[in-house]
């Protein structure tokens, strides 16, 4: 990555991305745990409108999990490129639906399976090739990439499609077409890492001593963080609360994904000067993972029977051994040497006058 003070906060931003992941993916496993002996004990429930979890200390461990792992992510996107961070947030969706299947005793089917393991290989894939974007070191560097031409056009049509999608598409297609809502997520998203990228960029030199503070670019991109995620918050639980989440979790990832790869790509330059196998590296690695979250999610509740094979796959499975058996016989019978014709013609007089009889 450029030196070893790069590779070493490389490194760093790796570690912190793949903490989060599992602090994030824990967490929803203790919150459940949490509301399932809530549930056991005859508690209201919270989609009941019950808020007795908050007397549960481990929904409240599950809740300090999350904001461990939130923490670590908006730590890990000042180390490491952000086409590197987003796309390992899936394995967060890994380790939930992992360790669901050990303590919540949820079926993880052969698809889930599958699913797991296209999502690990996709995220080693991209960490091997991931892209080294151009050294932002201070405030002073994250201000001239925003005033970059190609940002600026790129953010003023993010923010048009975006209104056009609330104003004119939401109220005709957004209770029929799953796009809608979600590409407004996707691509308030995409600025909403930029807007992480300089914050986590503006405590680093906080802590290193510098006067962030009096930067008037820091407290510009904490305002415009807080309004992205505002309304990613609310056109997500829009989404989710029209279509099944099996349909909208992968959707939402591989459409916030793509943005925040596109963005990072025209505002940090990472793609600039990687060669060509890393680059269809970094691209095959993120289609692995969209693969397996599709199968994670997709078929979670189909379950694999023998049924559902095709059907000369079936008959294999059922007639095997007879295979096997005829074609020892015949295997043997070619070792054997051919009948005589006139013991042959005798033998079929004999069967001729047998079914007679």
């Amino acid at each position: 990555m450029g030196g070893a003070g790069g590779r070493s906060g490389f490194y760093v931003g790796l570690g912190l991305a793949l903490a989060s992941s599992a602090f994030i993916g824990g967490s929803f496993i203790l919150k459940k745990k949490g509301l399932l002996r809530l549930c056991r004990r005859g508690r209201a429930r919270a989609g009941q409108g019950g808020h007795a979890y908050l007397q549960e200390w481990l929904w409240w461990a599950g809740l300090l999990c999350m904001g461990v792992g939130e923490a670590a992510n908006f730590a890990a996107y000042a180390f490491a490129p952000a086409t590197l961070v987003t796309p390992l947030g899936a394995l967060s969706v890994l380790v939930s639906a992992v360790l669901s299947s050990t303590f919540l005793h949820e079926q993880l089917n052969v698809h889930g399976k599958i699913g797991c393991i296209l999502s690990i290989l996709g995220s080693t894939v991209m960490v091997i090739h991931a892209p080294q974007e151009e050294e932002v070191s201070s405030l002073e560097s994250m201000a001239e990439k925003l005033k970059d031409p190609g940002f600026i056009v790129f953010a003023v049509c993010v923010l048009v499609s975006s209104l056009l999608l609330i104003f004119v598409a939401g109220p005709r297609y957004g209770q029929s077409n799953v796009l809608v809502y979600v590409l407004v997520c996707s691509a308030i998203g995409s600025l909403s890492v930029s807007c992480v990228k300089g914050l986590g960029i503006a405590l680093k030199e906080l802590f290193s001593g510098k006067p962030v503070l009096k930067e008037p670019l820091g407290w510009v991109l904490l305002v415009c963080l807080v309004i992205c995620i505002s309304i990613q918050i609310n056109y997500l639980n829009k989404a989710l609360d029209i279509f099944n989440t099996s349909v909208v979790t992968p959707i939402y990832y591989v459409l916030f994904t793509t943005a925040v790869m596109m963005c990072s790509a025209i505002l940090f330059k990472e793609w600039q000067h990687m060669v060509l196998d890393n680059i269809i590296g970094t691209i095959s690695g993120f289609l692995t993972i969209v693969s397996g979250i599709f199968l994670l999610h997709a078929f979670r509740d189909m379950p694999f029977t023998p049924d559902l094979l095709p059907l000369f796959l079936q008959q294999g499975r059922t007639d095997l051994h007879a295979s096997w058996r005829n074609a020892d016989r015949h295997q043997s019978c070619q070792h054997q040497p051919l009948l005589p014709s006139e013991d042959k013609g005798s033998h079929s007089t004999e069967e001729e006058e047998a079914e007679s009889v």
